[in-house]
């Protein structure tokens, strides 16, 4: 089959012939129909999170069911489906008390070594020699996914635009999830609007939030996401994020903000939208051990909390995800805005790393003809970036 290699930071990406994994009990081999471009990915590349080159990277995916291992119920061959980056093993203390997102061993093995949940990766050059697993290792044509990070896709939901369920809608869902409380009628705001922001925005329209303000330094970006719900789209390079933010909440603040980018810049400004007793989710993963300069006694006297999301619990809120999205809460078609072929994937991370990107890209796998716009680009929403 055909994978995407990363060799290792600053070593280009690569499409080589390796071999066909085999999926073990507990796993489902899957014929990849599309894997997200997401900035993960690119933090890896860029040697920003530790991860053991070489391997194959691609954390979100859709496609069909190609081979089932020893005692897999519940799905079939030719079933249509999607995987999530998070894979629980359903057995360690976090997984049997439903923390599907602190799964230890999925952290310890995947995230620490590439492998999965045995110790060893299902994947080899043609030479023999060891590839490491991002997740799934979504990058090539076929993919061996434990059962447990896979839920059913419905027909009515196009197969190539919902590889983005398993990444930026679930990590989007498991973000609101953190709210305290109910958020129908709170003020949210989302700092940094790409694949996952657009998804947080489309779901807290959905849950009933209100108003819904979101901030970035890209007015392309915006004006796409104000399409998706926003109420409020600010741009923090030209206009004061804080005022503008007070303004639209009736001078008080936003009670909950999301931040989505993972940089110390983004995650002190968000902070400095909220409210008296508001909430700051971090959701976006930074470069190395970056931080952030919290003001400790705001926080203190004011009553605001800030709370970390990786993602959601996968065995529980993937088929949520996909339920939500099959009822019109989160739009996979306009989500995804750019196409690209597989021998075209190291250009799609090197535009998603020069902010050239809206929404979400997905790598296809049976393309051979380059960079599309998607359909929503076809219908003038939004102009290909060449």
């Amino acid at each position: 089959m055909r994978a995407v290699v990363w060799d290792g930071p600053g070593q280009a990406l690569s499409v080589e012939e390796i071999p066909t994994p085999q999926p073990q009990a507990g796993e489902v081999l899957v014929r990849v129909a599309a894997s997200g471009v997401c900035h993960t990915d690119l933090h890896v590349i860029k040697g920003e999170v530790a991860f053991p080159a070489p391997g194959v990277l691609g954390h979100e995916i859709s496609g069909h069911v190609e081979a089932l291992g020893e005692g897999v119920e519940g799905f079939e061959v030719g079933d249509r489906v999607v995987g999530a980056f998070i894979m629980p093993c359903g057995r360690c203390d976090q997984c049997r008390a439903g923390r599907d997102d602190m799964c230890a061993t999925f952290f310890a093995e995947n995230r620490l070594k590439g492998n999965l949940f045995d110790g060893t990766s299902r994947l080899t050059r043609q030479d023999g020699s060891r590839l490491s697993m991002y997740s799934m290792a979504g990058l090539a044509e076929l993919a061996v996914v434990p059962v447990t990070a896979l839920a059913h896709l419905p027909e009515e939901l196009p197969l190539e635009e919902s590889a983005v369920l398993g990444c930026a809608a679930f990590t989007a869902y498991g973000a609101l999830a953190r709210a305290h409380e109910d958020i129908r009628g709170r003020s949210v705001a989302v700092v940094a609007v790409g694949g996952v922001g657009s998804a947080i925005v489309q779901l807290a329209r959905h849950l009933g939030a209100g108003p819904i303000i979101a901030v970035d330094v890209d007015d392309d970006k915006l004006a796409a996401v104000q399409a998706l719900g926003a109420d409020v789209v600010i741009n923090s390079r030209t206009t004061d994020a804080q005022e503008a933010a007070l303004a639209a909440t009736g001078g008080m603040g936003v009670d909950l903000v999301l931040e989505v980018l993972g940089r110390p810049e983004t995650v002190e400004l968000g902070f400095s939208l909220l409210r008296e007793g508001g909430q700051l989710v971090v959701v976006g993963i930074a470069a190395g051990a970056a931080t952030a300069a919290i003001p400790i006694t705001p926080m203190v006297r004011r009553g605001m909390s800030i709370t970390g999301s990786f993602g959601a619990r996968t065995r529980r809120d993937l088929p949520e995800v996909v339920r939500l999205a099959a009822e019109g809460a989160f739009d996979v078609r306009r989500t995804v805005t750019r196409r690209f072929s597989l021998e075209e994937a190291p250009r799609a991370y090197d535009l998603l790393d020069a902010g050239q990107i809206q929404g979400r890209a997905v790598v296809v796998m049976d393309r051979s003809d380059g960079d599309r716009p998607s359909r929503w680009e076809r219908g003038g929403v939004e102009a290909v970036i060449p």
